[in-house]
């Protein structure tokens, strides 16, 4: 062998190979990095020194040109005698080239060189002169230099001299000069260890390769993926640890096996239990029958450490299914019959239709079909039957999708698939019967969908599919289809027999979860129809409210916001016991009660004693199917915004929390009555409370601080944590108290109802005390007018007068003392009349020849409300007039006689 045959073959490899060639660019790409590196600190550090320079310079210039006394040794006798020795001074403590001072012509006062003394100045100074400081790059007799000019101003602000400071840049480029050898030195350590790191990468990728080119390693493995991929014989590959490290495309479809089962450790693989115990066992093994689900593997291991290679095993596996197919097909039908068994177990486990759906292609996948979707009616989703109709189209959507991988194009659950004509000739029509299709561009051309899906669907190996119509009770509601991929077998006239029986099955428990749906979401619907839809317009509370549904479905929690008359709000409260449509409409029942005791304007214990009457009366009377009332609660509270005090009464119900302005939390003693219905005839209490404007009231039910498995009190203390602190908004507050919440629904219905107070101010609130003279209606009047006018309400002033005329002339009339009228201007104007009568007027219709009997009359076609309400010492009548309502002008109504006494 010659030397230079041996040079090539020493020097071959390390250029041709993939290690050499990879090291040959890492080591081109660092070299080219630190020069690259180098050249930019350099040109960095001369652009800094550069920099710095100018401003040396300036700083300089501007440091002698403000210095105490330069500007009055310029207007001096002799100003040279005086600054040479301080420019000289200057000069060398900052490492200038020279600082000099001259005159407003441009006469040297001072310069390193003494004969340049007296002489003009070179180069332009016009902006000094005009004070404005310069800085500039120049080419000096001494080479580049830096020059700065800045003018010396005296006490008046007029110019005295000009100070020039120069740097010569020869300095600058001697002091990167002395930094250029670090630089090198830095980058060349760098370049260094770069190199010798990637010399320690080429060694390991040289190792890994065995020192082979792009060529022979592209060559083996194309080799390799022909003989492992393409071959009719799975094959499995384990290393010295026990892990597999590789399995072919007929071995994970023959093994079923998961996407990423390589790298895995045998055992968990998914590997067959004998066949991973084969390959861990480390001993060669010979035509060893496997049965595989409804296959016959042969198995074939043998050890590739005893032939020099690396540690392991490697496993073959033949399909030999055919040589059994006789035995096989008696095997088929009992496995068939045990997948029916089992899909009676494991189909219907709830009452969900989706949940449904998925549970029957679980069950038909692997050991029936590689994939199985499920798409119903758009209709069953929502609990309706689709109904059948000569030539209209069904909606169908996918209500679920599994197989033996998840990498399939067929379209993902919750996704529209096309429409099903309800002719009789369709798949969804009145024949109901099963197609079994080898042909896919039929299947998608009846489905409509469109061309590249079918593509892919065709692409990804899909060769026959079977749809079975899914009904129940003579109604269609959806289309099964069973696909096949990796099992090479289509569809025959058994496996149709079998799929109909299974889905027919399937049917009826998917009919259960639709029934059910439709009962679930009917009585969802009647829940939210009885809760208000939104709360009134009031300025006595800041209101917000939240509503928690239990994971048992419908409650009968509920709360309500009343508008009282005279600026006041009813806040209520209450819980029926039990969950269901009975307990939704119970609570219905009892919120239009609520509703219409609180139009009576009754006070809390006697509305809560009215409502406990009605349930006991209603649980006497019994429903249709004789079902009563379980229990019920219920918190009824009218707050009054004159005064700021809030009367509550409560049946079985828990006690409101209290957060004061400053943040600390109460629990307000209340006496508190039995639940409604009860029928002990014990009489309601009511009790007052004062609260201070930004206060918040905590109404909630019982499910907010009771849960299985917790006490109360511990409710409670959580409840009081999540309410402490000033300054929250009712809105922060209710959503600090819902998050405090478990995760997850809760086991009852929770209600919370959070109000801030508010207190209307006393200059829009005006009293009276009438004296039961007639002559005191016209003062009342009078005084009212002038109240309205302070409150700018001069154009309601006249409908007002009428008003009060009317209701103030009957109560000294009819009325016994004592008779007040108060005015609150709230977002209505509101006049009450009171007085010391129990006695209630009638609103009726006068006959012409009657003289009088029209002043309610009057009262009710101006107002936009009035009524009449009941207190301790007597009665009250109120009007409200909102300023829609107010006329345009102050006419007087047509036919009306005067209401002036």
């Amino acid at each position: 062998m010659s030397a230079k045959q041996a040079d090539r073959r020493t020097r071959g490899p390390k250029v041709r190979s993939v290690a050499g060639q990879v090291f040959l660019l890492q080591a081109g790409l660092v070299v080219l990095l630190a020069v690259a590196a180098v050249v930019s600190l350099v040109l960095q550090v001369q652009r800094d020194r550069t920099q710095d320079a100018r401003s040396r310079t300036l700083s300089v210039a501007q440091t002698f040109a403000n210095a105490p006394g330069t500007a009055e040794a310029l207007d001096g006798p002799d100003p040279t005698a005086v600054l040479q020795p301080r420019a000289e001074a200057v000069r060398k403590a900052a490492d200038v080239a020279f600082v000099v001072v001259s005159s407003t012509r441009g006469i040297r006062y001072t310069h390193p060189d003494t004969d340049l003394i007296g002489k003009r100045i070179l180069g332009p100074y016009d902006k000094a002169l005009q004070g404005i400081p310069m800085t500039t790059e120049l080419n000096a007799s001494v080479g580049p230099a830096v020059d700065s000019t800045v003018p010396v101003f005296r006490s008046d602000g007029s110019v005295a001299g000009i100070v020039g400071v120069e740097i010569t840049l020869g300095d600058i480029n001697q002091a990167v000069s002395r930094q250029i050898p670090v630089i090198l030195g830095s980058a060349a350590g760098a370049l260094v260890l770069a190199l010798a790191g990637s010399a320690l990468v080429n060694r390991r990728l040289s190792r890994q390769t065995r020192g082979l080119g792009p060529a022979e390693m592209t060559r083996m493995y194309e080799h390799h993926d022909a003989v492992l991929h393409v071959v009719r014989e799975g094959v499995l590959i384990a290393d010295g640890k026990g892990r597999l490290m590789l399995a072919n495309d007929e071995a994970r479809r023959l093994l079923a096996l998961p996407p990423d089962t390589e790298e895995r450790p045998v055992a968990e693989a998914g590997l067959p239990a004998r066949i991973a115990e084969l390959l861990e066992s480390g001993r060669p093994t010979t035509d060893e029958v496997v049965p595989v689900g409804d296959r016959l593997l042969a198995t074939n291991v043998r050890v590739t450490g005893d032939h020099g290679g690396p540690p392991g095993a490697v496993a073959t596996l033949r399909d030999t299914t055919d040589l059994a197919a006789v035995i096989g097909r008696a095997e088929a039908v009992r496995e068939r019959l045990l997948l029916l068994y089992e899909a009676g177990a494991r189909i219907g486990s709830t009452l969900d239709v989706m949940t449904t759906a998925e549970e029957l292609t679980r069950v038909a996948t692997r050991r029936f079909s590689d994939f199985a979707t499920v798409d119903l009616a758009e209709l069953v989703f929502r609990g309706d039957e689709p109904r059948e109709s000569g030539g209209s189209l069904v909606e169908m959507r996918r209500a679920a999708v599994a197989g033996v991988s998840e990498d399939h194009p067929l379209f993902p659950q919750g996704r529209v698939v096309g429409t099903v004509s309800t002719d009789p000739g369709s798949l969804g029509g009145s024949e109901r019967h099963s197609v079994p299709e080898t042909d896919m561009d039929t299947v998608l051309n009846r489905y409509g969908r469109d061309t590249e899906h079918a593509e892919r669907i065709l692409a990804y190996g899909f060769h026959s599919v079977l749809a079975v119509p899914l009904h129940a009770r003579g109604v269609v509601l959806g289309m099964v289809n069973f696909w096949r991929s990796r099992n090479p077998a289509a569809f025959d006239e058994d496996d149709e027999a079998f799929a109909r029986e299974l889905v027919a099955r399937a049917a009826v428990c998917v009919d259960n979860a639709r029934r059910y749906t439709r009962e679930h979401e009917t009585a969802v619907a009647l829940q939210r129809s009885l809760l208000p839809s939104g709360l009134p317009e009031q300025d006595a509370l800041d209101i917000a409210h939240g509503y928690r549904p239990a994971a048992a479905g419908v409650g009968g929690d509920w709360f309500d916001v009343i508008a009282l008359p005279g600026a006041r709000v009813a806040l209520v409260v209450g819980d029926v016991v039990g969950h269901g449509l009975h307990a939704a409409a119970t609570m219905g029942r009892l919120r239009t009660a609520v509703h219409n005791f609180a139009a009576l304007d009754l006070p809390p214990d006697e509305l809560v004693a009215r409502l406990d009457e009605l349930v006991s009366q209603l649980d006497h009377e019994g429903g249709p199917d004789g079902a009563e009332i379980a229990g019920a609660t219920c918190l009824y509270a009218i707050y009054d915004p004159v005064d700021g005090r809030c009367s509550l009464s409560r049946a079985g119900h828990p006690s409101p929390a209290l957060v004061l302005p400053d943040g600390s939390v109460h629990f307000p003693d209340s006496p508190v009555g039995l639940p409604l219905g009860v029928g002990s005839g014990l009489p309601f209490e009511a009790v007052d409370l004062d609260l201070p404007a930004g206060s918040r009231l905590v109404l909630y039910t019982d499910g907010l601080v009771e849960a299985r498995g917790r006490d109360i009190d511990e409710g409670l203390d959580v409840l009081r944590r999540s309410l402490g602190g000033a300054g929250r908004t009712p809105e922060e507050t209710c959503a600090r108290v819902l998050a405090a919440l478990p995760a997850g629904p809760p086991e009852d219905d929770v209600v919370l109802l959070v109000a801030g107070t508010r207190v209307l101010d006393p200059a829009r609130v005006a009293t009276w005390d009438v004296e039961r003279d007639p002559a005191a209606v016209s003062r009342i009047r009078r005084e009212v007018t002038g109240r309205l006018s302070e409150w700018g309400l001069d154009e309601e002033a006249f409908v007002t007068e009428l008003i009060l005329s009317e209701l103030l002339t009957n109560a000294v009339r009819y009325g016994t003392d004592p008779v007040r009228v108060r005015l609150l201007h709230d977002r209505s104007l509101i006049c009450e009349v009171c007085d010391g009568s129990s006695t209630a007027p009638h609103l009726r219709y006068a006959a012409t020849t009657d003289e009088g009997g029209r002043g309610l009359f009057l009262v009710a076609q101006l107002a936009d409300r009035w009524g009449t309400r009941y207190t301790d010492s007597g009665k009250v009548i109120w009007s409200e007039q909102s300023p829609s309502s107010f006329p345009s002008s102050p006419a007087s109504p047509p036919d009306v006689p005067s209401p002036h006494p």
